[in-house]
């Protein structure tokens, strides 16, 4: 049976598994589903059409699945989808989706989102990530997996994060980061290579290497970023093969990247 503190109201149509915890005075509406060994800390809100999967922690004082603060938003059933094993700390603030976009946020497996952090409606959270204190996600931000988002970080509307990127403190991003970039700035410009990161997560000293010339040909050569999708296709050719799929990563985000990137 759950364990569920006496001053805890759960409402009687929600779906929580007989192993989840939930601590005092904390709220659980309707259309809220929590998946095994997820630990719902004390007063926590978490409302709208949400679903949260297996082994979460949530510290405490969160309000999850709050209506977007989109003044286009009319009680629409959007949702919030949460995965397994993610650590959310206090005061943070989780918004369900908008009809207007893909009509759910979303965040994946594994992260480490610290206090006060604020993801808004419509985006999407990868697997493995550190959201430090206080980072401010707008709508429609896509984060990519192994980001670091640094403390106070600001994260415009629509904006695209690179899997293995990485921000300074207080970082200002109006423009979208490629992967395996760190930003800094306000606004932010481009700081060389989450190379020690790539380390920590095994990338071999040839894929490091090359991620750093594709690095140049973007931000050092002085080329257009029509000229540096050329110069990147004819290093991927030559490139080995460990390194070929991390320079198509790059490849391919300049070709999607919507609001350009910062350069």
């Amino acid at each position: 049976m759950a364990r569920i503190h006496p001053s805890a109201i759960i409402d009687p149509k929600a779906q929580l598994h007989e192993t989840v915890e939930v601590g005092p005075f904390s709220v659980i509406g309707p259309n809220v589903t929590i998946g095994a060994r997820t630990r719902i800390g004390p007063h926590m809100v978490i409302d709208g059409h949400t679903t949260i999967g297996e082994d979460n922690v949530f510290h405490g004082s969160a309000t999850i699945g709050g209506a977007p603060q989109d003044k286009k938003y009319k009680d629409e059933p959007t949702r919030l989808i949460i995965g397994n094993r993610n650590t959310v700390r206090e005061y943070c603030t989780f918004n369900t989706g908008t009809v207007q976009d893909r009509g759910y946020t979303q965040l994946g497996d594994d992260n480490w989102i610290m206090a006060y952090v604020h993801i808004a409606h419509d985006c999407v959270v990868g697997n493995n990530t550190i959201i430090a204190n206080s980072v401010q996600l707008a709508g429609h931000v896509i984060i990519g997996n192994w980001v670091i988002l640094g403390g106070l970080s600001g994260i415009h509307q629509f904006i695209r994060v690179g899997d293995h990127a990485m921000t300074a403190f207080q970082t200002k991003l109006t423009q979208d980061v490629p992967p395996f970039v760190m930003a800094a700035g306000y606004p932010a410009g481009p700081a060389g290579i989450n190379s020690e990161g790539l380390k920590r997560r095994g990338f071999s000293a040839d894929a490091i290497l090359n991620i750093k010339r594709a690095y140049k040909a973007i931000y050092r050569q002085g080329l257009s970023i029509d000229e540096a999708k050329v110069a990147l296709d004819a290093q991927c050719h030559e490139a080995p093969a460990d390194a070929q799929p991390h320079i198509q990563a790059l490849r391919t985000f300049l070709d999607e990247a919507t609001r350009g990137i910062i350069r």
